[in-house]
């Protein structure tokens, strides 16, 4: 896709009107080997964690990989991966001595969990740690699909916005921040 603007010429001097299709900008994910999409609204950073500064904490479900000191605040972290039924991240033959993290911010009123809220803003933040982070897309929203509900893992169905099906014939799983943000504990 490219993003033109075009000039009518009826009327000189006339204000530019732009010709960009509707889209959504996303950052693509690394899950083990599998690709997915978040919005790029929903991100505020994407950070290289040592895994000796996250914090373990106990009696917390087992895709909570536990808090990390993020700017002063404390930021849950998460391995997404796991989290959406795929191999924990201490499982895989290709972990590193740090995570790569993506800090997900949504606006308090639109996430109800009480997990996690940033202390400084009305905005609750969640590190989720990925195997890779890799280039925004812009995706057309007209070409967002719903979710087909036989062929997609449970724990993934609840946290899926929506498919992508690229030009190259490849599908992304687009994820729902405030989903994610949703399903943790109260």
């Amino acid at each position: 896709m490219s993003d033109t603007l075009s000039v009518p010429d009826s009327q000189p001097g006339s204000a530019l009107v732009s010709s960009v299709p509707r889209g959504e900008e996303f950052l693509r994910l690394y899950l083990s080997e599998m690709p997915v999409l978040l919005p790029i609204q929903h991100l505020t950073e994407v950070l290289s964690v040592p895994i000796g500064q996250i914090v373990p904490i106990p009696h917390t479900p087992p895709w909570v990989m536990g808090v990390y000191n993020w700017r002063g605040e404390i930021l849950w972290m998460v391995d997404l991966g796991h989290l959406c039924g795929l191999i924990p991240w201490y499982q895989q033959s290709t972990y590193g001595s740090t995570h790569s993290v993506v800090v997900l911010q949504v606006q308090r009123h639109k996430a109800r969990s009480a997990f996690r809220q940033s202390s400084s803003a009305k905005n609750q933040i969640l590190g989720l740690v990925v195997n890779q982070v890799g280039d925004i897309e812009r995706c057309n929203l007209d070409m967002i699909q719903a979710p087909p509900s036989s062929s997609i893992m449970p724990e993934l169905a609840s946290l899926v916005r929506g498919y992508w099906w690229q030009a190259e014939g490849d599908m992304l799983a687009i994820l729902d921040g405030t989903a994610i943000l949703e399903i943790m504990p109260k």
